[in-house]
């Protein structure tokens, strides 16, 4: 296949329009450790691998587009968590970043529990072997039969997130003769820099019981008071993909107040904080995301430092990282389709995936990166738009990067940290087959999560 520049003229870096996108980097081949997986580089021919496995042989054995997770990377992270808070805190990894059977049973090998927020993600869990006690089970909307479920299972804990929810929990715990361990969560007024969509902790959104009125205290106050309820503690969630721990400190001082109001009112001394998840991670060069020792230590100084103000004993804290373990762990392997340059505009680059396999461009405006993987290029660097093969204009996978100039279509791309949310929130939009997951770890590969096939899709369709 010719390697030379396409037709019509693609844009270098020399004649950029505006946009809202960093200079080219010095070289394109370069890999920013940053976006990538810890055991990605590239090999003497400059392909790509991971685990030991260049993308050739990946696309030849598992097709694109794949998810490629470094199985490696995802237990190195969890373990980093499990150890940067220690014996005395718990970490919750959020499956709804990304959940299988698979990553369950890594989780329960690296000594970490898990946060599910629906009966699906509950039965993943119990189905791998989690010790229902590690399980809290979220949600602001659970139907009685997953509460019963729940119930039923063990889980070591469920957080309330309504008044009706309380009731709910407590008689389904009372019918069954069990006490249930639950969390109530509240809304703390904090407004996290980060999407609309994924703020979570300022008053006007479905989330929680709010601190403001009243409210979060009348929550606690009726907890207390049902036989069905073990209230070991508060939950609080700020939001999404957040790099500044300014939010977590407004909120753990504004949780430490109810709990010292808790204190005063009932003589109770909640034994449990949860902080939720959150942080961030680096999807482009420009992101910076702190280190899980530094966010343990901060969150830690924080919440001691709070109570000590308030006289009140430190509670043991809770974490829920999802997106900060796995997200970077993973990149989307694709097949380059066709190359359109538009003069004075940018060069549309279409792959063999889209918006069914990553929908936080469209639904976010998230950022990503972008790589030519399966050879290396010297040619000059044009900016380019990543975008999908749907019947959307609005499908667009990376939206502003740079690729080498002699790009050609059968060149195999790949975007960096897409294990979080991506396979989760993946589709079948235009009837499109969701990409399996592939676990790479020590030079072998393995599917953890087949491609879906055209009988899939027909087995629904029961018309």
């Amino acid at each position: 296949m010719s390697r030379s520049a396409h037709p019509a003229g693609p844009r270098h870096a020399d004649v950029l329009p505006e946009g809202h996108y960093s200079a080219p980097p010095a070289d394109l081949n370069t890999l920013d450790p940053k976006v990538w997986a810890q055991t990605v580089t590239r090999d003497q021919d400059g392909v790509v691998t991971v685990g030991g496995i260049d993308v050739k042989a990946l696309a030849e054995e598992h097709g694109t587009p794949a998810y490629i997770v470094d199985e490696a990377d995802f237990r190195a992270r969890a373990r980093a968590w499990r150890s940067a808070f220690g014996a005395d805190a718990d970490v919750f990894y959020a499956g709804k970043a990304f959940l299988s059977r698979a990553v369950v049973r890594w989780l329960h090998e690296e000594g970490l529990n898990l946060d599910v927020c629906s009966g699906g993600e509950l039965a993943t869990a119990l189905s791998a072997g989690m010790p229902a006690d590690r399980i809290a089970f979220h949600g602001n909307n659970k139907s009685t039969e997953e509460i019963t479920r729940a119930v039923e299972s063990g889980v070591g804990r469920i957080v309330l997130d309504s008044f009706q929810e309380i009731v709910r929990v407590a008689h389904i715990a009372q019918s069954l003769g069990k006490r249930q361990r639950v969390q109530i969560r509240i809304t703390v007024g904090v407004e996290a820099h980060t999407h609309e969509f994924i703020a979570t902790a300022h008053e006007d959104q479905k989330f929680g019981i709010p601190l403001a009125g009243g409210q979060a205290a009348e929550a606690v106050r009726r907890a207390l008071q049902l036989d069905g309820l073990d209230v070991i503690g508060i939950h609080s969630h700020i939001g999404s993909q957040i790099f500044d721990m300014s939010g977590f400190e407004v909120a753990a001082h504004r949780v430490v107040g109810l709990l010292k109001d808790i204190r005063d009112e009932h003589g109770v001394e909640l034994p449990e904080i949860d902080l939720g998840g959150g942080l961030g991670i680096a999807y482009t060069s420009d992101d910076d995301p702190r280190e899980p020792h530094e966010i343990a230590k901060a969150l830690t100084e924080i919440v001691t430092r709070e109570c000590e103000a308030a006289r009140l004993r430190t509670p043991r804290i809770s974490v829920e990282p999802g997106r900060a373990i796995v997200g970077p762990t993973a990149f989307t392997l694709y097949e380059v389709g066709t190359i359109k340059p538009l003069d004075g505009l940018r060069t549309y680059v279409s792959v063999d995936g889209g918006m069914s396999d990553n929908i936080r461009t469209a639904l976010y405006d998230a950022e990503y990166s972008v790589a030519l993987v399966s050879r290396t290029s010297d040619a000059a660097p044009m900016l380019v738009r990543v975008v999908g093969k749907h019947c959307e204009s609005g499908d667009i996978v990376v939206k502003d990067a740079f690729l080498p100039a002699d790009l050609a279509p059968g060149d195999l791309i790949a975007v960096p940290a897409t294990g979080a949310y991506c396979r989760s929130m993946a589709s079948n939009y235009n009837h499109a087959l969701r990409p399996p997951v592939v676990a790479v770890h020590e030079g072998a590969s393995r599917v953890i999560v087949r491609r879906e096939t055209e009988e899939d899709l027909l087995r629904l369709d029961v018309g």
